[in-house]
């Protein structure tokens, strides 16, 4: 389990533009506020999508020729494709655990 959070916080410092709270966890190992793990998740997902909005405004402004370069373009989809899939991972992981625990007996 410890190594498949070290593999998530390391997933989570790699991706640019998901900053902030994900990275204290991922650097200092222990958040220095202890902040609601709801809020993290509405911040991560908020971030997400803030990449997707880029992504967006990038292909469109390559689309209609505004100057956009198609290297900016590319970088910006993959950043928010990456994002997305490291979110579904994190959900996924969520929704296994919580499985796991509500299949234990007491």
């Amino acid at each position: 389990m410890l190594a498949g959070m070290n593999a998530i916080s390391a997933a989570t410092s790699t991706v640019s533009g998901l900053g902030g709270a994900a990275d204290s966890v991922a650097t200092a190992g222990v958040p220095s506020a202890a902040a609601p793990f709801s809020d993290l998740l509405t911040d991560a997902v908020g971030q997400v999508n803030a990449l997707e909005e880029q992504a967006h405004t990038a292909v469109e402004g390559l689309m209609t020729g505004s100057g956009v370069d198609v290297h900016q373009a590319m970088i910006a989809t993959q950043k928010a494709n990456m994002a997305f899939e490291l979110a579904l991972s994190v959900r996924n992981k969520a929704v296994q655990a919580y499985q796991s625990v509500m299949g234990m007996q007491f």
